[in-house]
């Protein structure tokens, strides 16, 4: 059996891991400040090494080291016990958790200094800050009246964008956030921005309830907003205690046991497609049975009590595995590769230099002037890679947007069989009665809505299968003109010094590759400015931080207001003239749907026209953001190139320059660089070999 993990033990190994960060951060920093010392004293020297992308990236690398956090995400419907949870999981009864009120607000709680919470609005109102005690009490709301809002269409504090909740709490300043949501069904405009959180996430925790196993609004959120999209889910299902109190004979053993058993099996039967890793089943790291309150009394009474039996300590161990060793390995490899690239940089301009410096400056003049042609062809294959890019976004923005079209008109013709689900419990002959039509025709339009939001929020699914092969196939051809790229560098730096440049293989890879390259095929972030909301700094170039906030950004629902807002009026009029002679509820029901049907269809085409323009912007940002910054790198390297030559040339034609004192300088240079990669290689070993012993 596995050894389970306190909450203190999964603190000190977030310590661990945020010690490590801290100290590659500042190797990075110790770089860039050696290369920024460098180039100022090259000034009286040789002149600069043109290394100012370098000094950029590695200190933007360091600041995201440094600022680096793990974030969580808290996800579950209403009375899920979602703020206990988090209570209990920092160990201090902060959030809402009340019998009664609920969290209304996106809540983000990090670490802070001073106890605080400032509330962010949609507008340019200036953010608010309150007390605790006021925050509790002002954006707190009864489930009860939260649903009634769902069903008019409006949002719990539409006004408000989040609320940050700064705490000095030890768990809080080891780099980890915790998100809370609202309930999944505060309404559709609130689950259509949950993609938009999650993507900006490293984990979902999914509360469900024991008391209440897999429910319809559960089941339809799962498969809509998590099922297929590659996101880390742990599955918390809160109120395991309480399955006694639900059963005939709370002191019957068996009956117990059996009932246990019972909601063991259909939570597996459902959860189980959500616990799969390249085929693996980790059900058993995924899936939690836990008492929240029970956690929570014992950690206010006690910080260090311990959490045995309150499925905490079995939680806490898998968190800890994830977000200790599989995060913190993938937040630190781009720092890495930045390193190694930065060093194998300066030791190529450093050859470059001391191979110009032995020339007399008429010489030097010949042979910059004889590497133009190269420089010209560095341009030309920017152009051709740009050009390719531009090409794949019309291409992608096209494709993506007559495959909306064609979902929607679709969906027309299966309408009778896909809104069975989402059919509301409607007494039908209520709308005969003018009194009640009101509430009938509000539970017909919800029951809709839904029925179209998870309809476009399952057709994101192919955008992203559309989205990641245009993005993989970039990525191959980054490669492809990288190598291209590198052989002209190589003619460069060959006929400047006059020697044949040898290198250890045939081919160009992806470690020997121009830094752009490895910008450009995801090695390392692209991601500089808040280009998605709350994006955070990550790996590679991700799509979905862009499109996905976007479309949550115009509203997906926007397909759907524009549908309801047309042909229910037609369908109310229809249903009304089916007068009395339906006297049977379930004809009543089958006429609606026919009715509904075919009102749908006639309106679809109108609905697809409005969204396409919005879902094809979305889709060009995606490639015109990766567009800039990867040709904002190739350019800089090509300008960096240049000015390498010109500073050079300047101080040559100043002044002499003695070759043995500016070497000794240089060498010494690369070798303080040198020195800082291998503490960094030091560290990330260590962290490599714990990982590995671990895993074992």
């Amino acid at each position: 059996m596995k050894h389970t993990i306190q909450a203190d033990s999964f603190i000190d190994n977030l310590d661990k891991v945020a010690g490590v960060r801290q100290e590659i951060s500042v190797c990075l920093a110790q770089m860039g400040d050696i290369l920024s010392q460098a180039e100022l004293a090259g000034k009286n020297t040789s002149g600069a090494l043109g290394l100012s992308s370098d000094i950029e990236n590695i200190n933007l690398a360091s600041q995201n080291l440094h600022q680096g956090i793990f974030r969580l995400l808290v996800l579950g419907d209403m009375k899920r016990g979602k703020s206990t949870f988090i209570n209990a999981l920092i160990g201090e009864n902060i959030l809402p958790n009340a019998v009664n009120p609920c969290t209304a607000l996106l809540t983000i709680l990090r670490y802070g200094e001073e106890k605080k919470v400032t509330v962010h609005f949609n507008d340019e109102k200036t953010p608010e800050q309150l007390e605790f005690k006021e925050f509790k009490q002002k954006y707190t709301i009864d489930p009860k009246e939260a649903k009634q809002l769902g069903k008019g269409k409006k949002m719990v504090f539409a006004e408000v964008s989040h609320a940050i909740v700064e705490y000095p709490l030890p768990l809080l300043s080891k780099g980890l956030e915790i998100i809370d949501s609202p309930g999944l069904n505060d309404t559709e405009d609130r689950n259509e921005t949950s993609l938009g959180y999650i993507n900006n996430c490293h984990a979902i925790l999914f509360l469900m309830r024991a008391s209440q196993p897999y429910t319809l609004a559960e089941r339809r959120y799962l498969e809509n907003y998590i099922k297929g999209r590659g996101l880390t889910v742990f599955f918390i299902i809160n109120g395991w205690d309480q399955i006694q109190e639900g059963i005939l004979d709370p002191d019957d053993e068996e009956e117990l046991q059996t009932a246990e058993m019972q909601l063991r099996e259909l939570f597996e039967v459902n959860l189980a497609q959500y616990c799969q890793i390249n085929g693996k089943n980790i059900y058993s790291e995924r899936v939690f049975e836990i008492s929240a309150i029970n956690a929570l009394r014992r950690r206010i009474k006690d910080q260090s009590a311990s959490l045995e039996g309150t499925g905490f300590p079995e939680l806490l161990r898998s968190l800890n595995t994830f977000l200790t060793q599989d995060r913190a390995i993938a937040q630190l490899q781009p720092a890495i590769i930045l390193a190694h690239q930065t060093y194998t940089n300066i030791q190529a301009a450093i050859q470059r230099r001391l191979s110009l410096l032995k020339q007399d400056v008429s010489e030097m003049k010949q042979r910059i002037s004889s590497v133009e042609p190269e420089f010209e062809q560095l341009g030309i294959i920017r152009d051709q890679f740009q050009q390719e890019i531009i090409t794949t976004r019309d291409i992608q923005a096209n494709t993506i947007a007559e495959s909306l079209r064609s979902y929607i008109l679709n969906l027309g013709n299966t309408f009778e069989t896909d809104f069975l689900p989402y059919q509301p419990d409607l007494e039908l002959f209520d709308f005969l009665n003018k009194d009640k039509r009101e509430a009938f025709n509000e539970l017909l339009q919800q029951a809709f809505e839904q029925y179209t939001a998870d309809k476009i929020a399952t057709w994101t699914l192919t955008v992203e299968l559309e989205m990641n092969a245009a993005f993989a196939k970039l990525s191959t051809s980054a490669a492809t003109y990288g190598a291209s790229y590198s052989q002209v560098t190589d003619q460069i730096a060959n006929k400047l010094s006059g020697q044949e440049l040898k290198r250890k293989t045939q081919t160009t890879t992806a470690e020997d590759s121009p830094t752009w390259t490895k910008w450009a095929m995801g090695l390392l972030s692209l991601s500089r400015g808040n280009i998605a909301g709350v994006a955070m700094a990550q790996a590679g170039f991700d799509w979905k931080n862009i499109l996905l906030n976007y479309i949550a950004a115009i509203g997906v629902n926007s397909v759907t207001s524009s549908i309801t807002g047309i042909f229910l009026g037609p369908v109310g009029l229809a249903f009304l003239g089916m007068g009395i002679g339906f006297v049977q509820a379930d004809q009543a029901r089958q006429k609606l749907v026919q009715t509904t049907q075919k009102e749908l269809t006639k309106y679809l085409p109108q609905a697809a026209e409005e969204y396409l323009p919005q879902i094809r912007t979305g889709v060009e940002e995606c490639f015109n953001t990766y567009e800039r910054e990867v040709i904002e790198q190739i350019n800089k390297d090509i300008t960096q190139r240049r000015a390498e030559l010109d500073n050079l040339l300047q101080q040559k034609a100043a002044h002499e320059i003695n070759l043995q004192t500016e070497s000794q300088r240089l060498q010494s240079v690369a070798a303080e660089v040198y020195q800082q990669l291998q503490q960094v290689d030091k560290v990330y070993s260590v962290v490599n070999t714990e990982t590995a012993k671990s895993a074992d």
